[in-house]
């Protein structure tokens, strides 16, 4: 080999290498752009969730840019950083990217890596986007006022779910002495929710089990047959990647009736059913937004960014699926929030700070979602500086085999009995953190 040839497979390592570790790829952001790092996950056990979400999410900057020219003239950019969905390799991305000139929002899509990031980037003064996910108790915008569980958290989920097992039953009263069996992702994420089914047991007097399934969920033949000899009438599948396809051809092994499978917003996606073959055929799901193209902001998508040879997703028999949507819906909301943030500090490159008022403020109504394009897509969003979920509702969906189809009206979760319990955790964190919790006039960057 030649010293030529030599040194060009070098470069050529050295830059995979570079790649693999998530290592920056684009220039720094100019005066007149607005950044977008992304913590994405391509590669790994949940690479499917990540290559459509991030794809999304990416497609729509990308739609903004050469549709409208940026918003109001500043241009969105982004860097990707590998992190395979592992928190030592998310907080290195952040801690690599976060001195980029103009960083709007964090959008990690996971649990663990934004668990890490809450106490960075509060000195940091940049918000932390956590859609659909994240800690619960970060909706109280009083003790969390740069975290965003916006459209659902963890909580609000639970309380869907058991609110529609209720109306299959016929009503909350149907729920006593049924049993319920919750199978959890082994992480974080996944043990998230298991003091507020107990809390939902008690209250509507239904028998509780609550099961683990270590990551990343290849084997569970244990627990099904646990199920199957719990005699449970519902099972809430709190799965993620590979975990939940293996979830329903076990259940059909072990004879559980698929459509008594109740899956979270984080086991909802074709990604979950279609590897799962027949033994998903009846499952249902909730999900904060639907799947399909045929909205017109998919349809804009499809033509002015595919056709324009700039689509994130290599196979486009993707665009318009459950996470490609969510992408979609997340993209809107990060645009959107910088556009009501322009409004109030100019037409500018905005401060992480400035950004986070924008989310504080974010109130898209049914019309002004229509006027995105996203009429049907997604419901609404009403976030306020002290709830920074934004009161957004729920469907549920059933796969038939080929694709999904909603089998609900959308829902609001229970705040009066969600609420108290929320500000008694962000309370505690507060005082334990010795953080001070904000009032309505605590907001000196809105003022």
């Amino acid at each position: 080999m030649t010293t030529f040839r030599r040194a060009k497979l070098a470069l050529k390592l050295s830059l995979g290498a570079a790649l693999a570790l998530g290592l920056a790829t684009s220039l720094p952001a100019k005066a007149d752009e607005q950044f977008f790092p992304l913590q994405s996950y391509r590669v790994g056990p949940y690479a499917a969730g990540g290559t459509c979400f991030f794809g999304g999410f990416i497609d729509y900057l990308n739609l903004i840019n050469i549709r409208d020219g940026g918003v109001n003239g500043v241009k969105l950019t982004w860097d990707e950083g590998e992190t395979q969905y592992e928190v030592e390799r998310g907080v290195e991305v952040y801690e690599r990217l976060k001195s980029r000139p103009g960083v709007a929002a964090w959008n990690p899509l996971s649990v663990g890596i934004a668990y890490a990031m809450i106490d960075r980037i509060g000195k940091d003064k940049v918000p932390l986007i956590t859609i659909n996910h994240g800690r619960t108790d970060s909706t109280d915008g009083r003790v969390f006022p740069y975290v965003f569980p916006l459209l659902l958290n963890p909580y609000s989920e639970t309380s869907g779910i058991v609110n529609y097992i209720a109306n299959r039953e016929g009503g909350a009263e149907k729920l006593k002495g049924k049993k319920l069996v919750v199978l959890y992702h082994g992480s974080p994420y996944g043990k998230e929710t298991i003091p507020i089914y107990k809390l939902l047991a008690d209250k509507y007097g239904f028998e509780l089990e609550q099961i683990e399934v270590p990551h990343p969920g290849n084997e569970q033949q244990s627990q099904w047959l646990s199920i199957r000899r719990a005699k449970a009438d519902y099972v809430v599948l709190r799965g993620w990647g590979v975990m939940n396809p293996v979830a329903l051809k076990t259940a059909q092994k072990t004879g559980f009736p698929v459509d008594h499978i109740i899956g979270n917003v984080w086991s909802n996606s074709e990604e979950d059913v279609i590897p799962a073959g027949d033994a998903a055929k009846g499952y249902v799901a909730i999900t904060t937004q639907a799947s399909g193209a045929e909205y017109p902001v998919l349809q804009e998508v499809i033509k002015t960014v595919y056709g324009a040879g700039k689509g994130n997703l290599d196979d486009k028999k993707r665009i318009g699926s459950v996470y490609h949507n969510l992408g979609i819906v997340n993209g809107i909301l990060n645009v959107e929030a910088v556009r009501i943030a322009q409004e109030k500090f100019g037409k500018r490159t905005l401060t992480g700070d400035e950004v986070r008022w924008g989310f504080e403020h974010l109130q898209l109504d049914p019309a002004r979602v229509e006027a995105l394009g996203a009429k049907g897509l997604f419901h609404s969003i009403n976030v306020t500086w002290d709830n920074h979920e934004g009161n957004g509702r729920v469907t549920f969906q059933q796969w038939d085999g080929a694709r999904w189809k909603v089998v609900s009206d959308w829902i609001s979760p229970d705040w009066a009995a969600l609420r108290p319990i929320i500000e008694k955790s962000s309370t505690a964190y507060a005082r334990e953190h010795g953080i001070k919790i904000r009032t309505s006039g605590d907001d000196p960057v809105g003022q």
